[in-house]
């Protein structure tokens, strides 16, 4: 056990669909569907994961999502679903590849990363490391998930620094027929594979130990309430399986980024033509006839009264912190704040983020509506700049990163036992 506790990730007996049940079972992340549209997706299908991870749909409408009731209820889907046969564990430990495969504009995006399970302690010391703050309250009903199913359901997204070995150990782990494959209704292709030859399992352990850090992409709530649980079961004497959390780590040079858009309810009394004279302090202006999808840094849409409009920061107010340097701090720092008010975007209610998957035209929607007054497109967030805000122990603004493809749920779980 030991080195296994000083060891960056190591492998562990997945709970898995059984063969032929990974497309039944399969299910968007808990955090990217509304109970509404879970209760929707999951309707006849018995066995989605939904039920799982969004398990207020087996309840009355009226149920609080984070009452105990519906924790309980999580267990008990679980259980049953386990009862029937149709979720198996391993009975050897294992690590798992995991495939994503999406469509785009440009052809096929694939990344190919490896399902583990890392260390609480290297989390704790920052060695897999955080870019953004988290809510105490999504927290707790992280841990009051886990502590309700003994087991991580919902995989932490990481990233990799460059290590062509792990690569290459991957690539040939992937070279056969997958123990799982399932299109799912956005389109996106998930694939798993097993890797049980022991040669491979070691090398990958050792591989991954000799990286200085990993860095959390998404589920920072996920890892902080991981964190929570160990410290909470080390002083009860419980077993060590929970000092690791359930993570899928992709190599940083494969993962893809997207815009996090921002749109904003009103313009803080200006008139349109003063806001746009009050740009040209920070910004050259320039109107624009089509879309303005930002090419590069710097540089931004802006969506105002049927308009867009090119923002190019002037180069001489890009400091080069790696925080204050990101274009959503040159946003807010130079726009949002000192024009349009919002100094608070957690907290704010007229300001709110549109994710790139949606495009421009859903920009243009919510301010043709009348709903928002203005929006703001921008050049998404490089991994570089990720791992760098990371590096340095600081935090990005909220909504820096919008990842794509998203994992899904239900195709390796972590038990806790």
């Amino acid at each position: 056990m030991d080195n296994l506790i000083t060891s960056l990730i190591t492998p562990f007996r997945g709970l898995r669909p059984a063969p032929g049940y990974a497309a039944d079972i399969a299910a968007p992340p808990y955090d990217v569907l509304s109970s509404d549209e879970a209760r929707e997706r999951a309707a006849g299908k018995p066995w989605s994961f939904l039920h799982i991870s969004k398990p207020e749909i087996d309840l009355p409408p009226s149920i609080d999502p984070y009452s105990p009731v519906v924790y309980a209820k999580a267990a008990d889907n679980l259980a049953a679903m386990q009862d029937a046969g149709v979720l198996q564990r391993d009975e050897t430990a294992c690590y798992y590849a995991y495939r994503l495969t999406m469509p785009t504009a440009h052809g096929e995006h694939v990344q190919t990363g490896l399902v583990a399970v890392a260390s609480v302690a290297d989390y704790d010391i920052n060695r897999i490391r955080k870019h953004e703050f988290t809510r105490p309250d999504k927290e707790d009903d992280r841990v009051r998930q886990i502590e309700a199913l003994n087991a991580q359901t919902g995989p932490v997204l990481l990233a990799y620094p460059d290590a062509p070995k792990v690569d290459a150990i991957i690539a040939t782990a992937t070279q056969h027929a997958p123990e799982a494959d399932v299109l799912a209704q956005d389109g996106i292709r998930h694939q798993i594979w097993v890797l049980r030859d022991s040669e491979q399992i070691d090398a990958l352990t050792k591989a991954f130990d000799a990286m200085p850090a990993l860095y959390i992409a998404d589920g920072h709530h996920r890892s902080a309430a991981a964190s929570r649980l160990s410290s909470a079961r080390r002083q009860e004497g419980c077993s060590l399986s929970s000092d690791f959390f359930l993570s899928v780590i992709f190599p940083a040079h494969q993962m893809k980024i997207l815009d996090y858009n921002r749109v904003v309810k009103d313009l803080n009394g200006l008139e349109k033509s003063v806001l746009v004279t009050r740009l040209s302090t920070a910004f050259a202006v320039t109107p624009s006839d089509a879309q303005v999808a930002p090419e590069q840094a710097g540089v931004f849409g802006m969506y105002l009264a049927g308009q867009w409009y090119r923002l190019t920061i002037k180069p001489e107010l890009v400091p080069t912190d790696p925080v204050a340097s990101l274009d959503v701090s040159l946003l807010s720092d130079h726009l949002l704040a000192p024009i349009l008010g919002i100094a608070d975007l957690r907290r704010d209610k007229r300001i709110d983020f549109v994710g790139g998957i949606r495009g421009l035209g859903e920009l243009e929607r919510r301010v043709d509506s009348g709903e928002m007054a203005v929006a703001f497109s921008l050049h998404p967030t490089s991994m570089t700049q990720l791992m760098a805000v990371a590096d340095s122990h600081n935090v990005m603004p909220p909504k820096s990163t919008w990842f794509e493809p998203k994992l899904a749920d239900g195709l390796v779980s972590h038990v806790l036992d």
